[in-house]
C-alpha cells in the first residue's frame, strides 16, 4: 500500500461528522443542564425583607423598621443559571509513516574439473540467493479541542419584574 493511500484511508470526514453530532450532544446536554438549575432556582424560596426603613429623628436617634419578609424564589432574587456554547472546536490529525526496502543479494561460485583416461570435465557451481525486505511503520496520533464560551440565558427565559407602587403620596 502507497503512502498516498495510507493518507487516503484515514477516516477524516467520519472524524468531522463524529464531532460534529458529539459537539451537538455535549450542547444539548449543557442547555438540559442550565434548564434544570433555572426549575430548581425557580421552585427555591427563601425569605427576602424587601426593605428596611431608616429614620434618623429630630433629635438625632436612629430608627430602623423592616418590612415584612416575603418568600421569593431564587429566580426572582436574581440567581440565573450560567448558559455555554461550543465557540470552536479543532482536529489535528497527525500521521508519520515509514516505510523501508532492503535488498539482500548473495552469489557463490564454485568451480572444479577432473581428468581422468583421456577425459576430462568441469563444473560451474553457481548459488544464487536474493532477498527483498520491505518494512512499514505507521504511527498516528490526533488531537480534539473545543472552547466553550458563556453566554447570556434565551431572552424569554426568565420573565421580566415589573413593580407597580400603590402607596399613597400623601405626606
Amino acid at each position: 500500500m502507497s503512502v498516498g493511500q495510507e493518507l487516503l484511508d484515514v477516516p477524516l470526514p467520519e472524524m468531522v461528522a463524529k464531532l460534529g453530532a458529539g459537539i451537538a450532544d455535549a450542547q444539548h446536554q449543557l442547555d438540559m443542564n442550565s434548564v434544570e438549575v433555572a426549575k430548581t432556582l425557580a421552585e427555591t424560596e427563601i425569605e427576602v425583607v424587601p426593605a428596611i426603613t431608616r429614620t434618623i429623628s429630630a433629635d438625632g436617634s436612629v430608627d430602623y423598621s423592616a418590612a415584612e419578609p416575603i418568600d421569593v424564589s431564587l429566580l426572582q432574587a436574581g440567581l440565573f443559571p450560567t448558559f455555554y456554547q461550543f465557540s470552536e472546536a479543532t482536529i489535528e490529525v497527525e500521521m508519520d509513516i515509514k516505510t523501508t526496502t532492503e535488498t539482500e543479494t548473495s552469489i557463490d561460485v564454485s568451480t572444479g574439473g577432473s581428468v581422468g583416461f583421456g577425459l576430462w570435465s568441469a563444473r560451474i557451481d553457481v548459488d544464487v540467493s536474493h532477498n527483498r525486505k520491505f518494512g512499514k511503520e505507521v504511527h498516528g496520533t490526533s488531537r480534539l479541542n473545543t472552547t466553550m464560551v458563556p453566554v447570556p440565558p434565551p431572552p424569554y427565559l426568565f420573565p421580566e419584574v415589573e413593580t407597580v407602587d400603590n402607596r399613597s403620596t400623601d405626606e
